[in-house]
């Protein structure tokens, strides 16, 4: 996809880094053959290497994909433990070596935390210049209202994913639309059954993922590909005038969220930055669910800065 230009514009030339561990050396340098065997010609180059400061060498786009998956009978702390030596690894090397304009998706679970490491230890990178991936969130919760309304997902916009790429991000559709041949409508108005929003559909966009290892014993991998090609793709590009999308960035403390929390927002992108939006009303169940997923945010952080002793 980005190679095809699909992630930065049909008339954007871009070298790829390919980083992975020395395992997967050979794996990696078969991608490297396929890419430079399928002749796009966006494609200027390709480094496929296994030292992290060699991928990270002035790179203007870090994609950070790797990570320790939880396996059977881990611990949360084990999982996170692991995380954090790896991120921080990411952080030191990106720190040395990429380009002074840097922007950074990081997509590895526990993806929010894993950015907020980032963030710590790679202080010269502008902190509105670390994400993390929670478009695909935003994207499911997107898909699965076009499919319970039988509209085109294109005609779906402005729903919002709060929180944490977890069991406790919160889908709200309080300020969704969707496109008619009258204008656009709330989702609201047009779904009958509220209890459906409320409970129903907020847990299967919550445990889509989950539902999707069940199915094919592995993550998530087509999806959340598009999904972070949408996300750099906004990012850079510019969401549609009057349309927001959901991003994890570094809070400002904007809805009571706690400063310094990587933490989904609905966001507004323009010419390489993003903005909250502002001035969205707030209902009691919303709040409550928004402060749920800071609150396991807050655990998180304090879990992983436990493991690298900060």
């Amino acid at each position: 996809m980005i190679a095809k230009g699909i992630m930065l514009g049909p008339d954007q030339p871009m070298i790829l880094h390919l980083l992975d561990i020395e395992p997967a050396s050979k794996s990696l340098e078969a991608v490297k053959m396929e890419l430079q065997d399928s002749a796009f010609p966006l494609l200027q180059g390709v480094i496929a290497t296994t030292n992290a400061d060699e991928a990270c060498k002035d790179v203007n786009i870090a994609i950070l994909i790797g990570g320790f998956a939880r396996k059977e009978g881990m611990e949360r702390k084990d999982v996170m433990s692991k995380n954090a030596v790896i991120y921080k690894a990411q952080a030191s090397a990106l720190e040395r070596y990429a380009s002074d304009d840097c922007k950074v998706l990081v997509v590895a679970n526990p993806a929010n935390t894993n950015a907020l490491i980032l963030k710590e230890f790679a202080p010269s990178i502008p902190e509105e210049n670390i994400t993390c991936l929670t478009r695909l969130d935003h994207n499911r919760a997107q898909a699965r209202l076009a499919e319970k309304l039988s509209v085109p997902v294109s005609s779906v916009k402005n729903v919002i994913v709060w929180g944490n790429h977890s069991s406790t991000q919160y889908p709200d559709t309080n300020h969704a639309t969707v496109s008619t041949k009258t204008g656009d409508k709330p989702v609201k108005e047009l779904v009958a059954d509220q209890e459906w929003l409320k409970n129903e559909f907020i847990e299967e966009v919550q445990e889509r993922g989950a539902a999707i290892i069940r199915a094919r014993r592995l993550s998530s991998a087509l999806s959340a590909a598009s999904a972070a090609c949408d996300h750099i793709h906004d990012w850079f590009i510019g969401t549609p005038k009057g349309n927001w999308v959901s991003m994890g960035v570094c809070s400002d403390g904007s809805y009571g969220i706690p400063p310094g929390l990587v933490y989904s927002f609905p966001v507004i992108c323009e010419k390489g930055s993003w903005k909250i939006v502002q001035g969205l009303s707030i209902d009691g169940f919303s709040r409550e669910k928004m402060d749920d997923s800071a609150r396991e945010l807050a655990e998180e952080k304090a879990l992983a800065y436990s493991c690298l002793n900060v």
